[in-house]
């Protein structure tokens, strides 16, 4: 694969364009030189590709950069796919890349440990429902944010407690209460996410669907000692801990609805008007479910 200069989030994306950063399929056929046993696997494909290698942070996207999974065949680095044994359906598996990658880079980097508190933010988005899944596998407490029509069902994915998005944050936990913020929301919010943090705490990002302007005083930022940490390229650990972790049983999907491929448009209506919670997922012609 070759990476295009005209493509995706590094630059303009070219159209015609395939979208999809999400992929779940059998391996059909393989390129020169490569691993024919391969062939029938069922996969799931790293859509965070790093081209110069972990030691770089450069990176594209499948989806974003080069032509992704909405369609009936795709192409990929024969790096960037993984088998996985489970007796999840495609449909469940096909909600799991990128979402699911998205979080686990961000508890990963930021190092949640066992009793740790961590606030999520837009806990019911498909990033935000997986953060809380994964943090409680590592045995942190979760606090969430959420809109209020959604607040039991993120309890019910293993929220400790949850706080409707409209409420103070300070004034609903007190300041110095939380040793991570995993926030992909930002906007006016975001000085409220750093009065929350105990000295010494990290707060994570890799998004900002509240807006991504915001005011930070350099003051709350040193005098608590705090870490600002970026994620958008996924470290090396990262996927094949996902493959891992369901393999083992110890996360779950979360799909809050499916599409045939053809109603694609459909889908991408429903998923602005934001009542779901997990994932939504394009069924291609003749896949198996």
């Amino acid at each position: 694969m070759v990476a295009r200069s005209d493509g995706g989030w590094n630059a303009t994306t070219p159209f015609p364009f395939i979208q999809g950063t999400d992929c779940c399929g059998r391996v059909v056929a393989v390129g020169p030189g490569g691993d024919e046993s391969t062939i029938g696997s069922r996969v799931l494909v790293r859509p965070c590709i790093r081209p110069a290698g972990f030691g770089s942070m450069d990176n594209v996207w499948m989806g974003s950069d080069f032509d992704g999974a909405f369609a009936q065949f795709v192409t990929a680095p024969s790096s960037d796919i993984f088998p996985v044994m489970c007796d999840w359906t495609d449909v469940e598996l096909g909600s799991i890349p990128c979402a699911y990658g998205t979080a686990e880079n961000m508890v990963h980097r930021a190092g949640v440990a066992k009793g740790e508190h961590v606030l999520v933010a837009g806990a019911s988005g498909g990033v935000g429902s997986a953060v809380v899944q994964l943090v409680k596998r590592r045995g942190a407490t979760v606090t969430a944010i959420a809109g209020r029509a959604k607040m039991d069902r993120v309890r019910a994915i293993g929220a400790d407690d949850v706080i409707d998005r409209s409420d103070d944050v300070v004034l609903a936990l007190g300041a110095e209460s939380i040793d991570v913020v995993i926030d992909n929301v930002g906007g006016p919010s975001f000085p409220g996410m750093l009065k929350v943090l105990r000295r010494g705490g990290r707060y994570v990002s890799s998004g900002a669907i509240g807006g991504p302007l915001v005011t930070l005083d350099l003051r709350t930022f040193y005098l608590k000692d705090l870490r600002l940490i970026g994620c958008t390229a996924w470290d090396e650990p990262v996927f094949p801990n996902l493959v891992g972790y369901i393999e083992r049983g110890e996360i779950r999907p979360l799909v809050a609805k499916t599409f045939p491929l053809e109603r694609i448009a459909d889908a991408q209506r429903e998923f602005l008007q934001k009542h779901h919670v997990g994932n939504f997922v394009l069924i291609p012609p003749s896949a198996g479910h």
